[in-house]
């Protein structure tokens, strides 16, 4: 039985479990067009447990936010080579949006990539999407850049970065 993290209405937001990535995979097909390998949600659940979560909703699966941790060049510090969580992906279906669910799976990855030290966390996200924008700037995500065609069907995306002080 899994613990629940945190409760929105009558979803549970909680950490993954191997049978989750079957319909994890469902949802990411349904609502992204960036799709990833069975090995690639495997490693990553195995990676970073702390911060591959999913929302249900009775007993369904409805969201997800999966994040793996790297080693590289500070997105604040001038100089800086730092631990840093990376968020991968996060979706949640269409039905359920707007009902919070997509900002607690996102306050829960930042939680679970601070349990193991990293000093900020970033993520990639569509310039066209003004609501995810929003989002990750109201829990402290700065626009540090503009990556140019970054997504496969051409698309900018913002490189947005939030630092953690402990």
């Amino acid at each position: 039985m899994q613990v629940a993290l945190r409760e929105i209405g009558n979803c549970v937001i909680r950490r993954c479990d191997l049978s989750d990535l079957i319909p994890t995979m469902e949802i990411n097909l349904k609502t992204l067009p960036e799709h990833y390998s069975d090995y690639f949600y495997e490693s990553l659940l195995a990676e970073l447990p702390e911060a591959f979560l999913v929302a249900e909703v009775e007993n369904n699966l409805v969201g997800y936010i999966m994040c793996k941790i790297e080693y590289g060049f500070s997105n604040f510090k001038k100089l800086g080579f730092v631990k840093k969580g990376h968020v991968v992906s996060v979706a949640v279906l269409n039905e359920h949006r707007r009902k919070g669910i997509g900002e607690g799976l996102v306050q829960e990855a930042i939680a679970g990539v601070k349990l193991k030290k990293s000093d900020e966390l970033y993520l990639e996200v569509r310039c066209s999407n003004n609501d995810a924008v929003r989002l990750y700037e109201k829990l402290g995500f700065i626009i540090k850049q503009r990556l140019k065609a970054y997504y496969r069907d051409g698309e900018d995306a913002y490189l947005m970065a939030i630092e953690f002080a402990y």
